[in-house]
């Protein structure tokens, strides 16, 4: 008898488990745009409704006015513009800057050549090699590296210029779809509160809903807590060093590591290797050493953090944010801890832990 109760439970887990990488892989993309419209009517439907009951006006005894999904698309108008807005300067501001590093880009290579080939007689001295030979090594592997990009770089984008513009228009298409699909969950989100209540499958959904605000509540709070905790740690850090904007750079990284695709390290790691090209060895150290505290604590508290409010062993969160990132991309970071929640939930091996 136990030895079929195990069999069952293993059937049981694995096709819970397989059903949630299916629905993840497969059914999610088809519906990520409506999804995501759905929790951005939640979100503004408030407001809407509230300007649409402001904007009424009564006229022979009827009312006239701006409905809230119209209203709400405004909203969604305004926001896209402020974003639009932050982009565009923000690229204007990147795109001077890395105008003024290619005006020093060739003082730097300078630098970087006197200092490779100061390394490269260092181990023809010590190894006892042929005087210049680890330089022109050093220079053939530079030129075959630099040769090996351009023979790459140039026909991947020509060869799939095509591919590039679907995307692009896919792009625009999904937007489209988005703005629309807010409209429309504004208008219709009673009914579909509704329709779910009244579905064969509504404990499932409600289960599934729980698991959801779980998983996204600990996700903020956990990486609202590392924001802080990085532009604290970042800030003090370039103030040590006598870094004069010390506060705005803590507060940009501290910004930038919340973001899931980057990271502390696509700031700091350029920054110390190109402190240490013009010879500020023990700043360009010093950032690295900031880099490698943002790094693990990130990595700790993400997990740690994460597990606790969720009701997932730290080891279990970081196994779980990992095979979600493999399966699903950045998604996985929060894909992944669900998958695991909602496999144990309808699997009966846990309860739905309640949102702190």
């Amino acid at each position: 008898m136990r030895e079929n109760e195990k069999f069952r439970k293993a059937i049981r887990i694995s096709g819970v488990a397989l059903a949630v990488y299916g629905v993840f892989r497969y059914m999610l993309p088809l519906v990520a745009p409506f999804l995501f419209a759905s929790v951005a009517a939640v979100l503004l439907k408030p407001s809407a409704c509230w300007i649409s009951e402001r904007l009424q006006v009564r006229w022979r005894g009827k009312r006239y006015g701006i409905g809230a999904g119209a209203v709400g698309i405004v909203e969604l108008g305004i926001l896209f513009l402020l974003l639009g807005f932050g982009a565009y300067t923000g690229s204007r501001k990147l795109y001077r800057e890395l105008c003024l590093l290619s005006e020093r880009f060739p003082y730097w290579i300078e630098k970087l050549d006197v200092c490779l080939t100061g390394v490269c007689h260092e181990m023809e001295g010590s190894f006892g090699l042929k005087e210049n030979s680890m330089v022109h090594l050093m220079q053939e592997m530079i030129v075959n590296f630099m040769d090996t990009i351009k023979a790459g770089v140039m026909p991947y984008l020509m060869g799939n210029s095509l591919l590039i513009a679907k995307c692009c228009i896919g792009c625009c298409i999904i937007t489209v779809l988005f703005a629309i699909g807010v409209m429309l969950f504004i208008q219709e989100l009673d009914m579909w509160r509704v329709r779910i209540q009244q579905s064969v499958f509504h404990q499932e959904f409600a289960r599934i809903g729980r698991l959801l605000r779980i998983v996204g509540n600990a996700y903020v709070r956990t990486q609202g807590l590392i924001m802080v905790l990085t532009m604290g740690v970042c800030t003090v850090g370039f103030f040590l060093m006598g870094n004069p904007y010390s506060i705005l750079a803590g507060i940009a990284i501290g910004i930038l590591v919340s973001l899931p695709i980057f990271g502390t390290g696509t700031v700091l790691l350029p920054w110390a290797l190109i402190t240490c090209m013009r010879g500020l060895w023990l700043r360009g150290l010093g950032i690295f050493g900031l880099y490698l505290i943002c790094y693990f604590m990130r990595e700790i508290l993400e997990a740690k953090m994460m597990g606790d409010r969720v009701g997932l062993s730290p080891l279990e969160t970081l196994i779980s944010v990992y095979v979600g990132l493999q399966l699903f991309g950045v998604l996985g970071v929060l894909l992944g801890p669900v998958g695991v929640l909602v496999v144990k939930e309808f699997s009966g091996e846990q309860k739905t832990p309640r949102i702190p």
